[in-house]
This record gives structure tokens, C-alpha cells and sequence, in this order.
């Protein structure tokens, strides 16, 4: 850090510190309901499909891209809920279960367990974690349909699919992921059943068809409100999907299936069939928050559009329905890959949620490596050797080491106890720089900018450390009075700094947040407060600090590269 003149001109700033006090929160109070006038957050994540398991680029691009930006808003003192769950209707679901031998509704108990298992490794903070096959989500699906319905938004038509004889079904349509089109099975080239691998044959059957042509003017007047507001925080790939989309002209599309596993349709005619996924699945929000909060409570925040703002971390669009709180910001991603490869749990291509917790690395690291490399605006790569890289330079050799180095520096030479301090121009150099750090942190959290965020938090300790370097406390503190003096200044700031990192990193590595404030004797989560305060005061104990991450070794690296299949056995030794 430069010195100049300005410091000399804000030297009162640290002197003010003291003024303002630390506020608390708690976010163990799940049943929250939006408060007129306040800072009404509803916070979504894509579905999870049932019938897999979650690999790092499935965490990363929904439940743990939300699950920080929640943390945020509990920080902030938002209104906020947070509900998700297992989508688990829909034909994968049905083959799953066939292919296993097993009833559908034993695939979905199975798979849901699962599921959140590996989100509470994970930290995910859920206020609510449920699932599709409800009662909840059957009356409030036939609901809306029915109003959609009546209001002459629905046809139908007859198509031509593909039917297998011998197993007496449907075969579904596929979407293709190298363009995003959604193709007919009668498209698909020498098709096979997938169960017996018979030829199926074309065959007729009726369909209702939502007609979203004739939603196409309200769905675009209500995006060109949204991306066009001073506070839209859509992502560009969410912008760029929903503008091709409407360039492209909506068109009819069909919402019911052929299945029996799904949602029945409320009409005589069409009583064999089941909602089609795409139309049945969004609708889990709402029956979830019902589970949770109740009729009145799920209306407070659903059919709310005045007083909440619904922050979407997801990847397809969004049915707009009539006084329904709609979508204020979209937060799309493009893909995380895995080395060179795409994951896939066949090939032993990737780690898996089920897996990851048996590696023997800390939740807090993972959740760090994957926000840093999550793919904004491009797709981005889960790299072993870059993340024993970002790990040990970053995290341990920036954050943990300043950290680490601060409060052990208390503990060992200030018998645990924070010394007073007198503040110099240094010390608001210091301050200045850490606020400047801190308001953009801030911003670019509001901004949905998660990256960036936690890019900023690495400055701010990166600032520390280079106080702590130019300010040597280690050989003041050896010297005269007036040189213990100083070193007592610099500790003390540099573990109020510590503070501060803690309750930055809060949303992105809440265990390790949680053992510094362990460590030091706060046992309350933080606001974030809106510039750097005193924390930690004159005469506060400490307790003995522990590193806060491991360090990574390049044998082990090679070991689990082996393991997940980043490359093949016979590279082990190379």
C-alpha cells in the first residue's frame, strides 16, 4: 500500500471505528413470510432430476449458486426463502425404475434421500427441500391448468409418435444438447424402444397443447421490463436464450404425455394421461413453499408481484401466469466441464456428489473452487491441477495464511486477550482501501455476480497481508514501547480483519466462517456491515487458532485424477 496525502486527510476514519457495533442474525427461523415494504427475496434453483446423481457442474450451476446468493440476503437482513426439491415425474423417471427393477415411487424415495444427502454435505441451507409426487403439487397443477383452461389458453391436436407394441408405450421426445432442439421422436433415425430394442411404429394419439403464441406478446413486453429496470440482474446467456426464443416466435406446445407416472389430467377425455414435465415441474415451487408455509404463507409469496422479487438460478423458461410473483432476475449458466471430457457417471468421467464427501477434502474447499470457476458467461472446466493450484495459492497461501497468522499472532504474544490500539494514517490507508473492497463486494453480490464477489474477498485479505508484511509486528514487537505499541495496532486490526473476511466468506465457505468466529469467541452469525467496524474490542479473548484448509499435494492429485477418470490407469505412474 501506497502512502499519500489523503490518508493524513481521512486519519479520523479509524478513530471512528469504534462508533458502530456489530449486528447479529439468525438463520436457523425457516418460516419466514414477506414483510410490506421490506426486501422481499424468493429464491429458486432448478429442479433436480430424481432418477441421477448430481455431479459438480449440476451443484454448482443451481442449488449452490443459490444457496450463496440466500446466504447474502439472510446476511443482508432481506426477507428471503429459499425453496428447491427433486423433480420426479416424467418418462426418465419410469425407465430408471423399469431398468432397476423397482417400483417408480421406490426410485423416487431412493433418489430424493440421496439427493439430500449430498446438498446437506454440501451446506446447501434449504429453507425448504421437497419434492414433486405431493398432494400439494397434484391440487395447485390441476388448478392452474383448469384456469388456463377456462380461459380458451389450451387446444388440441392429435400426433404421430412412436409406439412400441411389444411394451405396450409411448416413446418419448429427446432434446438434443448439441443445439437445444427439442425433436419428435418420429425425427429420430432408426429409433429403438429402449427396453426391449424392438422398432416401434408411428401411431396417433390426442394432446392438449398450451398455446403460448398467444402468450407471446405478455411474455416479451414483461422480459423487455425486466432486462430493461436500472436493478436487472439477468445473467447475458439468460438474456441471449429468451431473446432467441422469442425471435424465433412461440409456438403451441403439448403438455400431456402418455404415462402413468406424472400428474393426471383433470379432463374425462384425457383421463389416461399425465402432465407433461416441462408444464408440471416449475409448478414444485409453489406446492413446496405450500408444505412449508401453508396456503396463506405460499399467497404471501407466490401471488405477491408488487412486494417480491423471484431470483431464479435455473435453465429453462418461465410460464407466466396472472398475478404470480414473476421473475425479476434470471441467473443462467453455461456449462461446467470436467478436464477436457463432459461428466458422465457410465463412464467413471467426473466426481459425483455421491463420491465427493469420501475424498477426504472439506465441503468449504469445494464449494470455494466451484464458485470461482463457475461458468457465468462461457462454459469453464473442473481442472485437478488447477484446482490443487487455486486451493494452495488462494485460499491457504492468501486467506488461510493471513487468518492463520493474524490470530495466532494474538494468541502466542498477546496471551489471547486484544490489545488496544492507536491508530495512524496507516491504519486508514488501510481502511480506505478494505471499504473500497467491501462496497464492491456488495455490489457485485446484488448483482448476482458471484465470482467477482468472492475475487473481492481475496483482495480484502490480500490487503492484510501486505499490512501485516510492510508493518512487521513480529520484529516490534521485540523492540521499544512505542514499537509494542504498534505491533499491538497492527494484530489487533489485522484479527478485526480477520472478522470482516469472516463475515464476507459467509456465503461461500460458511464452516470456515464459522470457526473463525469460533475462535474467536462469537458464537452469533454477522450482518454484513457497509464498511470496515471494530469487531473484536480492547481486552476481547481468543481462543487457539487452527489452519482453516488443507493443503493439497500433488500425489494425491495424481491419485484421484486416476479415480475419476481424468486419466487412464496406465498414466497413473507418469
Amino acid at each position: 500500500m501506497k502512502s499519500n496525502a489523503n490518508a493524513s486527510a481521512n486519519f479520523k476514519m479509524s478513530q471512528k471505528w469504534t462508533e458502530r457495533k456489530p449486528e447479529f442474525f439468525d438463520s436457523s427461523n425457516k418460516i419466514r413470510l414477506p414483510v410490506k415494504g421490506a426486501r422481499n427475496i424468493l429464491i429458486t434453483s432448478a429442479l433436480p432430476y430424481v432418477n441421477n446423481v448430481p455431479h459438480l457442474g449440476n451443484i454448482i450451476g443451481s442449488v449452490l449458486s443459490a444457496d450463496v446468493f440466500s446466504r447474502y440476503c439472510q446476511m443482508q437482513g432481506y426477507q428471503s426463502l429459499y425453496v428447491c426439491g427433486t423433480d420426479e415425474y416424467g418418462t426418465a423417471t419410469e425407465m430408471k425404475a423399469l431398468k432397476d427393477g423397482v417400483s417408480v415411487q421406490e426410485i423416487c424415495d431412493k433418489f430424493h434421500v440421496l439427493h439430500k444427502q449430498i446438498y446437506d454435505w454440501f451446506n446447501i441451507d434449504f429453507d425448504y427441500f421437497g419434492r414433486t409426487t405431493t398432494q400439494h403439487q397434484t391440487e395447485i397443477c390441476q388448478e392452474i391448468f383448469n384456469k388456463i383452461h377456462k380461459n380458451n389458453l389450451t387446444s388440441t391436436s392429435s400426433l404421430e409418435q412412436l409406439h412400441c407394441e411389444k411394451c405396450d408405450r409411448f416413446l418419448a421426445d429427446r432434446y438434443c444438447d448439441g443445439c437445444g432442439k427439442l425433436l419428435d421422436a418420429v425425427e429420430l433415425v432408426e429409433p429403438k424402444c429402449h427396453l426391449c430394442q424392438n422398432t416401434p411404429k408411428v401411431k396417433q394419439s390426442k394432446h392438449i397443447f398450451l398455446d403460448l403464441d398467444r402468450l407471446a406478446g405478455e411474455v416479451e413486453k414483461h422480459f423487455d421490463a425486466v432486462t430493461s429496470a436500472e436493478d436487472s440482474h439477468w445473467s447475458v446467456n439468460a438474456i441471449a436464450i429468451v431473446k432467441s426464443w422469442l425471435k424465433g416466435g412461440l409456438e403451441k406446445r403439448c403438455i400431456t404425455r402418455d404415462l402413468k407416472w406424472g400428474t393426471p389430467v383433470p379432463l374425462e377425455e384425457f383421463a389416461s394421461k399425465v402432465f407433461y414435465v416441462w408444464f408440471d415441474a416449475p409448478i414444485g415451487y409453489l406446492s413446496m413453499t405450500k408444505a412449508l408455509l401453508g396456503k396463506d404463507g405460499m399467497e404471501k409469496w407466490w401471488k405477491n408481484p408488487d412486494e417480491v422479487e423471484l431470483v431464479n438460478y435455473t435453465n429453462f423458461g418461465q410460464r407466466q401466469w396472472e398475478n404470480f410473483t414473476k421473475v425479476r432476475h434470471m441467473c443462467a449458466t453455461e456449462y461446467l466441464n470436467y478436464e477436457d471430457k463432459k461428466f458422465s457417471k457410465s463412464r467413471n468421467t467426473g466426481v459425483f456428489g455421491d463420491s465427493v464427501s469420501t475424498i477426504g477434502i472439506q465441503a468449504d474447499v469445494w464449494r470455494f473452487y466451484l464458485v470461482y470457476m463457475r461458468p457465468e458467461s462461457q462454459d469453464t472446466a473442473f481442472c485437478w491441477d488447477d484446482f490443487m493450484a487455486k486451493v494452495n495459492s488462494e485460499l491457504n497461501d492468501n486467506l488461510g495464511n493471513f487468518v492463520q497468522r493474524s490470530l495466532t499472532f494474538v494468541f502466542n504474544h498477546f496471551q489471547g486477550v486484544i490489545p488496544a490500539m492507536k491508530m495512524t494514517p496507516i491504519e486508514d490507508e488501510l481502511f480506505l482501501a478494505v471499504n473500497k473492497e467491501l462496497a464492491e463486494y456488495t455490489k457485485n453480490l446484488e448483482s448476482v455476480k458471484l465470482k467477482n464477489a468472492l475475487v473481492g474477498i481475496l483482495s480484502i485479505s490480500r490487503l492484510g497481508n501486505q499490512y501485516i508484511q510492510a508493518n512487521k509486528p513480529w520484529l516490534a514487537v521485540k523492540g521499544t514501547e512505542k514499537d509494542k505499541q504498534r505491533a499491538a495496532t497492527v494484530v489487533a486490526v489485522a484479527a478485526n480483519l480477520s472478522m470482516l473476511l469472516s463475515t464476507t466468506f459467509y456465503p461461500f465457505m460458511p464452516e470456515a466462517s464459522k470457526q473463525i468466529r469460533q475462535t474467536c469467541n462469537i458464537q452469533q452469525s454477522i450482518r454484513l456491515p457497509n464498511a470496515f467496524i471494530q469487531f473484536l474490542v480492547d481486552g476481547h479473548t481468543i481462543s487457539k487458532p487452527v489452519p482453516l484448509f488443507p493443503k493439497l499435494e500433488e500425489a494425491s492429485i495424481k491419485e484421484w485424477k486416476v479415480r475419476f477418470g481424468a486419466v487412464s490407469q496406465g498414466v497413473r505412474n507418469q
